[in-house]
């Protein structure tokens, strides 16, 4: 099992500076690079301070471009929310300014609040994205494409430039219900999932649903899952309850625009009560000493899960998330994935 690191930019104290939050950003790519991450990923959201990336293509090609050699990974592109003519040409200059390395992630959405405000219907978002993967498949790998769809009707076109890779960059689908990573698993995909705060049932029956779909795909190599986790590698008991406390506002942010049409005033998503107790938090997110959490995500490496993508912005200090990114690298991924680079005990890692 390997590790990849969620770039998440999380963007709590919006009177800070939005330019610096990008910068610690690439700093994590770069050591990310250096201690054996398999990838990064970048996520993309509007018109809020979680996940606050309104352009992931355009992270990426940055990532790039202070980096040598890791993939990057959309986590992910909002197919809905984007015209596929456009979006298409886009990758493919990705694909060209990345030297290969994108990896294209793609999903239907899961804030309302961004397509209230986009004027493109929510509940809709499941047959708009079906249509849309189709188009952007076809307009990257063909030319000359027309359509005559529900949502898209265009005469023949040819999007330039071409992409790099061939016939054109991965692409994985984000699915959260099993039967959905099922359906996607079936059809050759690579798939990104998360169970959130859910249980670990949860997260057992997507994964099991995704390699009954695999198994069908009759792909070879078969699909890939990665699955995107909350986390942060501690140095102790105390440290965990800080950064659990952090990890409390994190959801209430979070849930407040995935659970409900959102309250967001001036960018600031606004904290609401909890959903989950302190007690659930603590059981069901990665958050301990490298001691428990090479127990937690033994489970999941038993399970078969080929990739977990590690969200560990909560709000922690910059300098102590690359505490912890240097000591989840020397302490526990030695366990699941090829040894790395190991820093000296207490060593807080930095970028090169």
């Amino acid at each position: 099992m390997e590790f990849s690191l969620f770039l998440s930019c999380y963007f709590p104290d919006t009177s800070r500076s939005a330019a610096r939050m990008y910068g610690q950003m690439l700093e994590m790519a770069q050591v990310a690079e250096r201690l054996g991450f398999c990838g990064v990923t970048v996520p993309e959201h509007h018109m809020m301070n979680i996940l606050m990336n309104p352009n992931p293509l355009t992270l990426a090609v940055k990532v790039a471009s202070v980096t040598g050699n890791i993939p990057i990974t959309t986590a992910v592109v909002v197919l809905p929310l984007h015209d596929m003519r456009r979006l298409a040409a886009e990758i493919a200059l990705a694909d060209i300014l990345t030297e290969g390395r994108i990896r294209i992630g793609a999903g239907r959405g899961a804030f309302s609040y961004e397509f209230i405000r986009y004027g493109v219907p929510f509940d809709k978002s499941r047959e708009i994205f079906d249509e849309s993967l189709e188009v952007l498949e076809a307009l990257l790998s063909e030319e000359d494409v027309s359509w005559d769809g529900k949502y898209y009707r265009f005469e023949p076109l040819t999007i330039m430039p071409r992409p790099l890779q061939q016939p054109y960059p991965p692409i994985c689908i984000a699915a959260m219900a099993p039967e959905s990573l099922y359906h996607c698993a079936r059809r050759g995909f690579d798939v990104q999932t998360t169970p959130l705060t859910g249980t670990l049932n949860l997260a057992e029956e997507q994964v099991g649903s995704f390699f009954r779909g695999a198994a069908e795909s009759g792909r070879n190599p078969r699909p890939r899952l990665s699955l995107l986790r909350v986390g942060f590698c501690t140095r102790d008991d105390a440290h965990t309850e800080e950064i659990l406390d952090l990890a409390e506002s994190y959801w209430r942010r979070f849930d407040n625009v995935f659970k409900s049409d959102g309250s967001v005033h001036g960018g600031a998503i606004d904290l609401i009560d909890a959903t989950d107790s302190r007690e659930a938090l603590a059981d069901r997110l990665f958050v301990g000493t490298p001691e428990q959490l090479i127990e937690k995500f033994r489970v999941y490496a038993d399970l078969g899960v080929h990739e977990i993508n590690l969200n560990m912005c909560l709000g922690a200090s910059h300098e102590d998330l690359m505490d912890s990114i240097g000591r989840l690298a020397r302490d526990v991924m030695p366990y699941f994935s090829k040894p790395v680079q190991a820093l000296a005990p207490g060593a807080v890692a930095s970028a090169p």
